[in-house]
């Protein structure tokens, strides 16, 4: 392949952003008409023992999985290039970066995506939550609980030199190929989920089936566009390779924490020109665009506030729970429950653990409070 141009570059940056954006917007507008929600899933489960909306999000957490395992086969993608990549597994950040995000998005009334998608809809209170959220999150990126957090849960690790991801730590054991053992995992594992998900006939019916397999097919796309479209192996001026508009400078895909944070910083820094859109800007714009778009078409657009001091108490400290929490954990339930998941990632698997861990405690306090309130 020719090198290429800085003008091509351009180009493909910009090409990499639209995608990503009609990307964004897809999930979005699924996640507004279906009620796809993490949070609603878990609660669904604990109060009314309904799994329906958990269905939806393990058939999303499959074809994620069967996606990428084709991809990672195909070599368009490979585990070891994305940002889910290392070679300590910090688990204890990732248990408690994600009970902290669990329980806090119960607070907030949901995850980081189902904060974007109520914006769409017209929730002044889930506004505010972002805010807090992007606020919290780059703190512990770069600030105060940033340091606390790498001088704490992240020194806590296991050295793992063939990589945190189940197909690359087991390739050599095996013999097998990355490759061909990511593929082979990935259809497995991610079969198993999705036929669960379709065990159930209620389960089978539309709207069901456009939230689970849909979302699911985002994620794929997104790896697509980042890990395929938008790598350059030779950047013209640093003459390494680069994966365009992405945060990290790996490939990513969906997630929603972190990339408020940069989404806040863009536009409190707009004037500085070395502030640029990337890949996770453009997926927050996208699912509140998206989710707007279906809510004014379906005229369910309601513009919301809170309840009172203790709702807006409840709803800040969650925003904050979840900006921590995601970045310990190194994303939400997007970001590492669908995202990570779909790698193979241990880290993932222990963060989308206590992430649900976090939420049954959520849910579990807040019935405790209305009990004692009765």
């Amino acid at each position: 392949m020719p090198p290429i141009e800085l003008a091509d570059l351009q180009r493909l940056h910009t090409q990499v952003l639209l995608l990503t954006l009609a990307l964004a917007m897809v999930f979005g507008a699924i996640a507004q008409r279906t009620h796809f929600c993490t949070m609603g899933a878990v609660s669904d489960i604990v109060n009314m023992g309904d799994s329906t909306r958990m269905r939806q999000w393990v058939a999303a957490m499959g074809v994620a999985a069967i996606g990428f395992g084709v991809l990672f086969w195909l070599g368009w993608v490979d585990p070891r290039r994305t940002i889910q990549a290392s070679t300590r597994w910090i688990w204890l950040s990732a248990a408690v970066g994600g009970a902290l995000f669990g329980f806090g998005m119960v607070l907030a009334s949901g995850c980081g995506s189902k904060t974007l998608v109520r914006i769409g809809g017209g929730s002044l209170k889930s506004l505010v939550v972002m805010v807090v959220m992007g606020v919290a999150a780059y703190a512990t990126l770069r600030g105060i609980t940033g340091v606390l957090r790498v001088n704490t849960v992240d020194k806590i690790a296991v050295d793992m030199p063939g990589g945190v991801f189940v197909s690359t730590a087991l390739a050599g054991p095996t013999g097998m190929a990355p490759g061909m053992l990511g593929l082979l995992l990935g259809v497995v594992l991610g079969g198993a989920a999705l036929g669960w998900a379709l065990s159930s006939r209620e389960f089978r019916r539309a709207e069901n089936l456009w939230a689970g397999l849909g979302i699911g097919a985002t994620v794929v796309g997104m790896w697509i566009v980042s890990a395929k479209l938008g790598f350059v192996a030779e950047h013209p001026e640093t003459l390494e390779e680069v994966f365009v508009a992405t945060d990290s400078g790996r490939a990513e895909a969906l997630s929603f924490v972190a990339p408020v944070a940069y989404t806040l910083d863009w536009l409190i820094l707009f004037s500085d020109k070395s502030k640029t859109l990337s890949l996770g800007v453009m997926s927050v714009v996208g699912v509140v665009l998206g989710s707007a778009v279906v809510a004014l078409a379906t005229r369910t657009f309601r513009w919301e506030g809170f309840a009172g001091a203790e709702d807006t108490a409840n709803h800040i400290v969650g925003g904050l729970l979840m900006g921590v929490g995601g970045v310990t954990a190194m994303g939400c339930t997007v970001g590492q429950g669908l995202t990570g998941i779909s790698t193979l990632s241990l880290t993932s698997v222990v963060a989308l653990a206590f992430i649900i861990a976090g939420a049954v405690a959520g849910i579990k306090y807040q019935v405790w409070r209305l009990e004692r309130m009765a």
